[in-house]
């Protein structure tokens, strides 16, 4: 009993001290931006590698996640004779919530591990020391380029998850099940509205991005210079990032929700 609650104590201290390391790493990486916006092309390197590279899977899982929306709306719909307003479901859907929490979830499996493990086997190799001896600051060279670049990357990656997931929806709603083109565009523009919709969707991806690209960042920083822990620091970047998504969204729902 009493080594149970050792543990219990170990493990709630060191997320603690993990938490305030992130932070502190968090305010680093604010103050040693400079070279990633003089050296423009550093983070345009990273912005190419986070988030043109992961096009692909977000794109085509926009599409499936929106013709399953349509298929799974639909049925639901159809039971109360609102079949018309399936582009409204799909469109608020994805906006304000699946495009932001679905890319983001996406992105730290993809890039978020990536950044984690290139800049923990830059630790595990000494390459970060040698930038010390060379007086480069690895902050201000390795990692605050990757963490902007994934900032700048989630929002636009969002918008053409939502954008791929809508038209997913459009190809079941007229092309499976029939309903006119027209009205299907017309119900979900005048069901959309930019502030309540579009923003929210917007200060959502950019708040994802922050939280995946620092922990990954900070993981990859932070992790033991052996395989074992670049291994562990990759695995514990994907969790944290995905607990911490959903978490941020139940946040910012909430007062989104409150703000209507």
């Amino acid at each position: 009993m009493i080594n149970a609650i050792r543990r219990i104590g170990s493990r709630g201290i060191d997320t603690i001290w993990r938490a305030g390391a992130m932070a502190r790493f968090f305010w680093l990486v604010l103050l040693n931006s400079g070279m990633s916006f003089r050296r423009l092309h550093l983070t345009v390197r990273e912005i190419y590698f986070a988030g043109v590279m992961s096009l692909v899977i977000i794109m085509v899982s926009g599409l499936f996640v929106g013709m399953v929306l349509g298929l799974q709306g639909f049925e639901t719909l159809q039971k109360y004779g609102a079949e018309e307003t399936m582009g409204v479901l799909v469109a608020l859907s994805l906006v304000r919530e699946l495009g932001p929490v679905v890319t983001a979830l996406l992105f730290a499996s993809r890039a978020g591990s990536a950044i984690t493990a290139e800049i923990g086997l830059m630790k595990a190799t000494e390459q970060l020391k040698a930038m010390d001896m060379m007086a480069i600051d690895p902050i201000a060279r390795v990692v605050a380029p990757r963490f902007w670049a994934g900032v700048m990357s989630m929002p636009i990656l969002a918008a053409l998850f939502s954008a791929m997931g809508i038209f997913g929806g459009y190809i079941v709603a007229v092309a499976l099940v029939g309903i006119d083109p027209g009205v299907f565009w017309a119900n979900m523009q005048s069901a959309v509205d930019f502030r309540y919709d579009i923003w929210n969707g917007i200060i959502k991806s950019i708040a994802f991005g922050i939280a995946v690209s620092i922990i990954a960042t900070f993981e990859g920083f932070d992790a033991d210079p052996t395989a074992e822990g670049v291994s562990r620091a990759t695995t514990r970047t994907v969790v944290t990032s995905a607990l911490t998504v959903l978490a941020i969204d139940l946040i910012l729902t909430a007062f989104m929700i409150r703000g209507l």
